[in-house]
């Protein structure tokens, strides 16, 4: 895939309907640039501080987001938190920050402390849960999570609420059939769900081409009646726009949308992969030119929006909370032997 191939947006021809905006709590009607660009950069520090820890041996691996910060941040700031659900994979540090996690929390569950929100102490790193938040915690097989928002939305449906869910994925999950089965059923009750595919061009180390011969990937829309949406996943606004609008059409009674955020992972797939197997340092090279830091920075420093002292503020507040949830979380104290059976029935 190369980087110079991402369409501005596509939209699929399967049926749109047209909402009414009548709501009074509709999303976030436009983007707040500095607050993408900021959480953007925390949700960057904090995966590459991860990265830090994990090679001096206080965690097992991380699985990252770099380079997908766009399509997290974009996707998850046109929703409300607190009203709506976030149902995100293992790279969404971006997503889980927008809803409400904090660095702490985020840290803790990173290294598996007693007070890891998402599990206390019990899951992989990046497997992310928060009651409060309403962020549904997921499980390692890819695409469960896509059965698990139709349920969530349709019990939100049952119970009188608007909410819609926001569930996030990797383009190989496309292919498993637990998608097929969530998004039919999704799709089939006309369902508020997001499907946010954060499209990095690699399951692993299988590029699209031999996992698909669709093109684009939302063109898989079309088999169960809903609207698919190409978007360029480096630039947060076009994200945020495609998400609004899936936002309102679900809301509306108008179904499920399929966002096809084409996006790259800046690092391998995970702290155990070796990427070069399968990546030449060209293609890495040509992607990393449009890291969405990077340009997105750039086009805000052009239209004034952001200046330097603004972004030497930015970069503290960021490096204090990233320092600050490492001394926390690494002064937490770890599970008890004794509470390993907690939360197990069988």
């Amino acid at each position: 895939m190369r980087p110079d191939s991402v369409p501005r947006k596509q939209v699929g021809t399967s049926p749109v309907v047209t909402p009414s905006m009548a709501r009074a709590h509709a999303s976030t009607s436009a983007l707040d640039p500095l607050t993408a660009l900021e959480t953007m950069v925390l949700a960057r520090r904090l995966d590459e501080r991860m990265w830090a820890l994990q090679r001096q041996g206080h965690a097992p691996f991380v699985v990252s987001g770099q380079g997908q910060e766009a399509a997290q941040v974009g996707a998850a700031l046109a929703l409300t938190p607190d009203e709506d659900y976030f149902l995100p994979y293992y790279r969404d540090v971006g997503v889980v920050l927008v809803a409400g996690m904090t660095p702490r929390e985020i840290m803790l569950g990173f290294l598996g402390r007693a007070a890891d929100p998402s599990s206390g102490g019990r899951q992989m790193p990046g497997h992310y849960g928060h009651a409060r938040r309403r962020i549904i915690t997921g499980s390692s097989p890819v695409a469960t999570q896509i059965a698990h928002a139709a349920g969530v939305t349709l019990a939100a449906r049952m119970k009188g609420e608007h909410a819609v869910a926001l569930v996030s994925f990797g383009e190989g999950s496309t292919s498993a059939g637990i998608f097929h089965e969530g998004v039919n059923f999704a799709a089939v009750h006309r369902l508020p769900v997001i499907l946010l595919c954060e499209n990095n061009g690699y399951a692993i180390s299988v590029p699209l081409r031999q996992q698909m011969a669709v093109t684009p990937l939302s063109e898989r829309a079309r088999a169960y009646g809903i609207a698919g949406v190409t978007v360029d996943g480096m630039d947060p606004q076009a994200v945020f726009d495609a998400t609004r609008e899936a936002v309102e059409r679900g809301r509306s009674g108008g179904g499920p949308t399929l966002l096809d955020c084409v996006t790259y992972r800046l690092t391998p797939h995970s702290s155990d992969d070796d990427d070069s197997s399968y990546r030449s340092p060209e293609e890495v090279a040509a992607w990393r030119r449009r890291d969405p830091l990077v340009t997105y920075r750039a086009r805000l420093l052009e239209q004034g929006v952001l200046t330097d002292e603004v972004e030497r503020a930015m970069e503290a507040r960021v490096a204090a909370q990233v320092d600050d949830a490492t001394e926390h979380a690494l002064a937490a104290p770890v599970p008890r032997a004794e509470d390993a059976l907690r939360h197990v029935y069988a």
